[in-house]
């Protein structure tokens, strides 16, 4: 993967910011990353498909990309689009999969002071198999809700319809917090693997970060939260 991945040119790399802010515009992403403070986070990960670990991100708030962007009122979401490149990619030829991968995240959920861009690990510069040079952290959701080497963040007042919602919907849904109690169709979620140790240890409600995000989905209980 990572020799694959050397392919992608990180430099020069332009993000746009555009949907429902005051003014849309093109940025680099060093000129971004000299708009904000960079800061070192240890956050848990947690797989989808049951295993975890812990990675020490360097980046800064999602809130700060937020601030960056002056959304307008009527912003409701916050959607990422990551890069397309076939001839980098070949994997992007293949008509089965819808891309660019696409997430999304509630403005709630972008302004929460857990809510991480990704610029580096380890006390480096990502390398590009980690979503260089810009990706999502977030803590409490499963991995597949951080998108990586985006290119592309818009403001919306509509949900944005993400790449595993349109591949299986039944599967991976819009929320996707972690939660022990809530099986995947096809396994348990009750236990995770810790990919460093190869211990097995219980889950926690998304993902032991509870305290600082549960109350974000307050009254939501028709959604499906967990999935």
């Amino acid at each position: 993967m990572a020799r694959a991945a050397s392919k992608l040119k990180t430099r020069p790399w332009t993000i746009t910011i555009d949907g429902l802010v005051e003014q849309p515009r093109q940025v680099g992403i060093d000129d971004l990353l000299k708009a904000v403070t960079l800061e070192e986070r240890l956050y848990r990960h947690r797989c989808v498909e049951g295993w975890s670990m812990a990675l020490p991100w360097t980046g800064f708030p999602m809130k700060a990309l937020v601030d960056y962007a002056r959304p307008l009122g009527s912003a409701k979401y916050v959607r990422f689009e990551t890069f397309l490149d076939r001839a980098v990619a070949p994997g992007q030829n293949g008509r089965f999969y819808p891309w660019p991968y696409v997430e999304g995240v509630t403005m709630a959920e972008a302004n929460n002071e857990l809510a991480f861009m990704v610029t580096g690990i380890y006390g480096k510069p990502a390398p590009n198999q980690f979503g260089a040079p810009l990706r999502v952290a977030l803590p409490w959701k499963y991995g597949f809700k951080s998108a990586k080497a985006i290119v592309k963040v818009t403001f919306t007042e509509q949900r944005p319809k993400s790449f595993w919602e349109v591949v299986q919907g039944g599967e991976y849904g819009f929320w996707a917090n972690v939660n022990p109690a809530v099986a995947h169709p096809r396994w348990s979620q009750a236990t995770e693997k810790d990919i460093a140790t190869g211990e097995r240890r219980p889950t926690l409600i998304y993902n032991g970060y509870g305290e600082y995000v549960a109350g974000l989905y307050a009254g939501m209980e028709k959604e499906k939260l967990f999935m």
